[in-house]
């Protein structure tokens, strides 16, 4: 009954999901600062549905509902009026016509009749959002869970509280009457909740959705999925564990790793956050540098004997020899986009000012609000408004300023950068375009006629039929994974022979795919486009990938560095875009970070602005300007802390970032 995964617990409208797909009525009128006249209700704009907007209009005369001031300065009756609408329809000379107003929600129903026409499932879809269920308002459980009630909640009501204040309320209250059975149920939650706190995510409620956390969030729950359990003699392999932490959060995710070791564990942690290396038993360095340059097991040890390492670019780092500099000049920003009243989630309606044509960084612990400031409220807000046609210009009550500079708004994500098994890095920065127009202009390629298109594997002509210019073929295995066999009639080059004989150099096409970018700089160093095209990748880290490398095998970071570096090969324009990055560093180490700081500021001086969420504290003490949020997670977070140059944080008392950065600066 207490369960929204068990039919006989979960409310039978929303299934026990807690919310409901409907029309949505804010998304019909998303701009109410306009009039009827002027657009206020986009669904009735276009050609097929406007007879709604003339119909309205002459009910609104009738009503005396003035069409020409702004929808929000309308009375909440006359809004309802246009929204709810009126009972009934009639006949009229006639025609059908609707002698009462049947309202935005009467459209909305007639539409929903019509569904099994592709267009209206289309036009609905845009109006469509994720609502509370209006039967168990969001709780996800049948009514009768909900008359059961502990010290005056509701089994949802409890699951709201943070973990914070529910271990308080829960360790006020042990069973009474020697109960074992309750008792044991009493101290495992104790147990569990108390390693949620441990790991920094007290803040977070237990009713939040699963998809709505963020990768580190996520991986600290599952540690504590393995800790409550009490597992021993187990081995345990975490794959950067430090993601989205605050180095406040570092400190205590290294006291939760050094308990499953006390239990009688094994740990073995892929890690780049210096705060992890340094607790280390025993470190494992792979390198001395990446790709071809790498591979190699340069130290194994104690962390105290790497210092004595000298090949080891992780000893330089740690032990000062090598460092990230702080820019000798920073810029003093001088234009803003104003952020005012910012109210969602934990957001305290504070007021804040990202600053324009410099490296801006938003810090705080985890849970504080840096990703609800940005990608929740400035990054849709900015992108509606620059949707607007220059004639018609944006409103908007959270955003003003200089933000009219910015032509576009670029999110640039670690989301990889191609769905196709033939998306590489040099498509994506358009040099391959290049090369197979070098290699079309051949001697060899001219007398057999071949177009750029026969050095494509994406298209029929050069490319070897049998895998498709895979240069692998893909066994299905029904039920286990795909087996994947390098081609036979091409022997995994991808293309037909007579392609390959087409050389420039003494190389074909497929051993250009084979080559590092790194290596075909240097090959391609007569051809200035390829070069021109070629020299950002290198610019931002990546000069150990190879040329032909599927997309789908690069990193996260990789792929963030590869979109960048299509930015960079644009050089300088007209257009000033605001480039926002999320945890630019995940996935880095200390080298290549100094490279992508360095790709940033070539992005500033080509005429772009740069706002960045982050923890890693190079970043942060390299930046113009810093927005610190907090100062906790959760419910105490919220509240604009500083903002200003990163010098000036280290003297805010209650900022963690800066205590931190102290020592950075």
């Amino acid at each position: 009954l207490f369960s929204f995964n068990s039919p006989l617990g979960a409310c039978t409208q929303c299934r026990g999901f807690g919310r409901i797909i409907e029309v949505d009525y804010r998304l019909a009128i998303p701009d109410q600062s306009k009039s009827i006249d002027d657009g206020a209700l986009k669904c009735w704009e276009g050609e097929v549905y406007s007879a709604s907007k003339d119909d309205l209009k002459v009910f609104a005369r009738k009503r005396r509902i003035p069409t020409d001031v702004p929808f929000a300065s309308l009375t909440p009756e006359q809004q309802s009026f246009i929204v709810e609408g009126e009972p009934g329809y009639g006949e009229e000379n006639g025609k059908t016509w609707p002698q009462h107003w049947y309202g935005v929600k009467g459209f909305f129903r007639w539409l929903e009749k019509s569904t099994y026409k592709m267009h209206v499932r289309v036009f609905l879809s845009r109006y469509r959002a994720y609502n509370s269920c209006p039967a168990c308002g969001g709780t996800r459980l049948q009514p009768e869970a909900l008359c059961w009630k502990w010290q005056g909640l509701t089994l949802p009501e409890l699951y709201q509280l943070p973990v914070n204040k529910l271990l308080t309320r829960i360790g006020d209250a042990r069973p009474a009457g020697g109960d074992r059975q309750a008792e044991l149920a009493h101290e495992s939650m104790l147990t569990r909740l108390r390693y949620l706190q441990q790991v920094g995510l007290g803040y977070l409620t237990l009713d939040r959705p699963s998809k709505t956390l963020s990768g580190g969030e996520v991986q600290r729950v599952n540690l504590t999925s393995c800790l409550g359990t009490s597992l021993v003699d187990t081995l345990f392999v975490l794959d950067e564990p430090s993601v989205g932490l605050h180095p406040r959060d570092t400190e205590r995710l290294v006291r939760v790793l050094k308990e499953l070791r006390n239990l009688g564990n094994t740990v073995v942690v892929v890690e780049h956050e210096e705060e992890v290396i340094k607790n280390a038993d025993y470190l494992l360095d792979i390198g001395p540098l990446a790709g071809v340059h790498g591979g190699h097991l340069v130290y194994a040890g104690p962390y105290d004997a790497i210092h004595e390492e000298k090949e080891s670019l992780t000893a330089r780092y740690l032990n000062g020899y090598e460092v990230i500099p702080i820019p000798a000049n920073k810029r003093k920003p001088r234009q803003f986009i104003l952020m005012e009243a910012a109210e969602k989630h934990n957001l305290k309606r504070i007021h804040a000012r990202i600053p324009l044509h410099c490296l801006a960084v938003v810090s705080g612990v985890s849970g504080s609000g840096k990703t609800t400031l940005i990608k929740h409220l400035l990054y849709p807000e900015l992108q509606r408004m620059l949707d607007h046609d220059a004639d018609n210009p944006a409103v908007s009550r959270l955003i003003s300023g200089d933000w009219k500079s910015i032509t576009q708004v670029e999110m640039v994500t670690q989301d990889p950068i191609g769905k196709s098994s033939r998306s590489n890095p040099v498509t994506y920065v358009k040099a391959y375009d290049s090369i197979r127009d070098l290699f079309s202009g051949q001697p060899a390629a001219k007398a057999k006629s071949f177009k750029p298109s026969h050095f494509s594997f994406n298209v029929d002509g050069g490319r070897c039929e049998t895998c498709k210019g895979d240069g692998e073929i893909v066994v299905d295995m029904q039920f286990l994974a795909d087996v994947h066999l390098v081609c036979d009639e091409c022997g995994g080059k991808r293309f037909k022979e007579e392609v390959l004989d087409v050389t420039y150099l003494d190389k074909n096409i497929s051993d250009v795919l084979s080559m590092s970018i790194e290596e075909a700089v240097a090959f391609f160093a007569k051809e200035k486009d390829i070069v021109h095209k070629l020299q950002p990748l290198l610019d931002v880290g990546l000069g150990y990938v190879q040329l032909g490398q599927s997309s789908s095998t690069l990193s996260g970071g990789e792929a963030q560095r590869v979109k960048l570096a299509s930015f960079l090969g644009k050089g300088r324009s007209k257009d000033h875009v605001l480039f926002i990055f999320d945890e630019p560093t995940t996935g880095l180490h200390f080298h290549d970070i100094r490279k992508l700081l360095d790709a940033l500021q070539m992005l500033i001086e080509n005429g772009h602005s740069i706002l960045v969420i982050e923890h890693n504290l190079e970043v942060i003490k390299c930046a113009d300007w810093v927005t610190d949020l907090g100062p906790e997670g959760g419910e105490d977070g919220g509240y604009l802390v500083y903002e200003g140059a990163p010098e000036g944080l280290v003297a805010v008392e209650n900022s963690y970032t800066g205590t931190f950065l102290k020592e950075k600066l």
